[in-house]
């Protein structure tokens, strides 16, 4: 007997630091995506596919990582929420992620967002940090829109047994349709991109405060050999004084963040990295429409 096929875009929706890219990343088994524990990391949209199959159909789940939803006033930030809301309408099924501890107003707040009625599962991330006292009584504070949503589902990245457990409620939602990619590959996105995502990482988890949201990466040139990778990137930034703070002391800073930067390819990859980075000062980026052009954020 054929399998039927099944098919569908899962946008992945909540706030700033809920755990979206960590959840992906756990979901396919690889690092695919930026993870940081600081808010508003991701900035643009990305797909992540996982496959799952049962007795009697195959189907291909497209995840859509995207950046927190949040209001600020700066471009950059607009661009930000633009993608997640993008995401939102041009997806077959929302995941929001809710944090165990969280209130229920960022639920709320999406409620209001998500004007076509998509259908979505609310996910409780970090499940296990609390009690199962306090995990029913989160759940039942959901009770109330329970005709809102399609499923609650608690959920704990450091459980590595529950994949395709969850994969398989996800895919019950799905329609019916041909697989839109190729069954074995992770992600659409260029491997380009997925560099500048972890020299990004790496510069959020060396550098405090302000810094990495005025920054972003260029990926000059990537040279491809049997045994080794080379690659060529600017991290820009806005001011003078950012740049002698990324590179710091002696060029310490921006050594430690090249070594980050290039475990995480070299663990992707499978292969040796040589990584040269630069660091330029383009003024005013984050609120500039041509410069944000330019840099790839379209608004």
């Amino acid at each position: 007997m054929e399998k039927i096929t099944k098919s569908g875009f899962i946008a992945v929706i909540g706030r700033p630091n809920a755990g979206k890219s960590s959840f992906l990343n756990w979901l396919i088994g690889e690092k695919i995506t930026m993870v940081s524990h600081k808010a508003n990391a991701t900035r643009k949209r990305a797909n992540v596919i996982a496959m799952y199959e049962d007795k009697e159909s195959s189907s291909q789940l497209v995840f859509i990582d995207t950046p927190g939803l949040h209001e600020q006033e700066r471009l950059l930030n607009q661009f930000m929420m633009e993608e997640a809301l993008k995401a939102m309408g041009d997806a077959d099924l929302i995941l929001f992620l809710s944090p165990v501890h969280d209130k229920l107003d960022e639920y709320e707040k999406f409620l209001k967002l998500n004007s076509k009625n998509i259908p979505h599962i609310v996910l409780l991330t970090k499940s296990d940090e609390v009690k199962k006292e306090k995990l029913f009584e989160k759940i039942n504070e959901f009770v109330k829109y329970q005709d809102d949503f399609l499923e609650l589902i608690p959920v704990s990245i450091k459980r590595g047994s529950e994949q395709k457990r969850i994969l398989s409620t996800f895919s019950k939602h799905l329609p019916l349709s041909p697989h839109y990619f190729d069954d074995d590959i992770l992600t659409t996105q260029k491997m380009k991109d997925i560099y500048k995502e972890f020299i990004r990482e790496a510069i959020f988890d060396n550098l405090s405060k302000e810094i990495p949201y005025f920054s972003d990466v260029v990926i000059e040139k990537v040279e491809e050999l049997s045994d080794l990778e080379k690659v060529f990137a600017q991290i820009v930034v806005e001011k003078k004084s950012q740049k002698g703070i990324i590179i710091g002391h002696d060029g310490k800073t921006l050594r430690r963040i090249g070594q980050d930067a290039r475990l995480l390819i070299e663990e992707l990859t499978g292969k040796k990295v040589f990584l040269k980075l630069f660091v330029v000062v383009k003024a005013g980026w984050t609120k500039d429409k041509k410069s944000l052009g330019e840099l790839g954020y379209d608004i």
